[in-house]
């Protein structure tokens, strides 16, 4: 049985025209979600809120369609696309919430074989206007190495200032050295054949306890909240800048 850990580090967005950058400190958490499912007090456990209100806590809801449990939803994902080998422990990375309240950009689901080999992952994608849009990145069911490159066209309406065309690039890393485990998921858009705009997640992990749980409390007091006011100043920011508004077409969830 594995445990759920805190991650600290720091988004990274860069968009190049017009430039606009920023950075600011997050953290999140990462659930083996096959061993919650096996012990559904793995979370509570350790003082996360499971499908209840907490200072911090994970809902299902929050993830997939919210007829299926996460878990459930990923599981009909991988079985609806032919991935018969995630047969492993399935990863989640995603923003807790806090005092009730989250919003995720991203949340990045990774798939292991059971010989813990890396064999799919599904990048959960929110917008603002509450939809939601999953990417599967895979390689004909073939195990994918850490670092690896994955391309795939954009379907989805993120922003009012980019456009529903063009592809994403995405690459994960993650270090195991003893103590330290690091890993960063990495998303670059691209308009036709130039790079609109590259944004970054990265985090060192940290056991959930009393200790991890202050620091997260007190270092990252409005993380939830925080994100949501960000996206919505560096909005008036590329308004100001005169960045191309895009009107949002009609959304299908999923």
């Amino acid at each position: 049985m594995m445990d759920a850990s805190f991650h600290f580090g720091k988004v990274i967005h860069h968009r190049y025209q017009p430039d606009n950058r920023f950075s600011y400190r997050v953290f999140y958490l990462r659930i083996p979600m096959r061993s919650r499912q096996k012990d559904p007090a793995l979370l509570s456990k350790l003082g996360i809120g499971d499908n209840r209100f907490s200072i911090f806590s994970f809902y299902d809801k929050d993830h997939g369609l919210n007829q299926l449990t996460s878990l459930n939803w990923v599981e009909k994902v991988l079985e609806d696309h032919q991935i018969q080998n995630a047969t492993g422990e399935i990863w989640l990375h995603t923003f807790p919430r806090f005092f009730g309240y989250v919003f995720n950009p991203v949340s990045f689901w990774f798939c292991h074989d059971q010989e813990n080999r890396l064999v799919a992952i599904i990048a959960e994608v929110n917008n603002t206007f509450g939809d939601r849009h999953a990417y599967l990145l895979h390689d004909q069911h073939q195990v994918l190495p850490w670092g690896k490159t994955f391309h795939s066209a954009k379907q989805f309406y993120v922003s009012p200032f980019f456009d529903v065309k063009g592809r994403y690039q995405f690459r994960f890393m993650r270090q195991e050295q003893e103590s330290v485990h690091r890993q960063v998921s990495r998303i670059e858009y691209f308009e036709e054949e130039t790079c609109a705009l590259m944004t970054s997640i990265s985090g060192q992990e940290r056991p959930i306890n009393f200790r991890s749980k202050l620091h997260a409390f007190f270092n990252y007091p409005m993380l939830t909240f925080g994100v949501i006011v960000k996206i919505h100043w560096q909005a008036l920011k590329l308004l100001i800048k005169g960045a191309k508004f895009y009107k949002k077409p009609v959304t299908t969830n999923i």
